[in-house]
């Protein structure tokens, strides 16, 4: 080796040739941190500024879609598949809640033992019946198009996306990032 090559090499702050290494005293003295800061108010302060610039991040990745910053539980390319087919497509859980409220409403205004008020009910639970076997089929299909994919489905994506075809598109959480027919490849 070359007297440049040693010169440069222990001017380079990576390279530790030419400073004699620390004791194992030094070395535990400069990790160490007191386990109570001094300025507690101030930590805590800088702690809740911390949390929320996290939460803020958070925020702004739902409605990106920005996958670093996502909740773990909506992590991963599988879920975002799984959300992109789930928005692409027309459910009929996403209108169960207003028919549901609607259902209740009637039933309000009708006489309790009206076969009006009977008829609401049973049209209620078939409903319900039509969105369940809807959710059945689109969760199939989800797992069918994962395992062509990706080769397997991890555990929870279907049940993920069964839920978020429950949701009236507007109030979703990631915000869907595709229109209606969009199917994602």
């Amino acid at each position: 080796m070359s007297a440049s090559d040693e010169t440069a090499r222990s001017k380079d702050p990576q390279s530790a040739k030419g400073v004699p290494t620390p004791s194992r005293r030094a070395q535990e003295e400069a990790r160490k941190r007191p386990l109570v800061p001094n300025d507690r108010a101030a930590a805590k302060g800088a702690e809740r500024d911390e949390r929320r610039e996290q939460q803020a991040r958070m925020r702004r990745a739902l409605d990106t879609g920005e996958e670093r910053f996502l909740p773990i539980r909506d992590k991963g390319p599988q879920k975002r598949f799984a959300r992109d087919y789930v928005d692409a497509r027309f459910s009929l859980g996403e209108f169960v809640m207003f028919a549901a409220l609607a259902i209740v409403l009637l039933n309000v205004l009708l006489p309790p033992t009206s076969t009006a008020s009977v008829t609401l009910f049973i049209v209620f639970w078939i409903m319900v019946a039509f969105v369940v076997i809807d959710t059945w089929l689109m969760g199939r299909k989800i797992r069918r198009q994962l395992t062509a994919k990706f080769g397997s489905v991890d555990r929870g994506v279907i049940w993920y996306g069964s839920m978020r075809s429950l949701q009236f598109r507007r109030m979703r959480l990631p915000k869907p990032l595709v229109r209606r027919g969009r199917w994602p490849s």
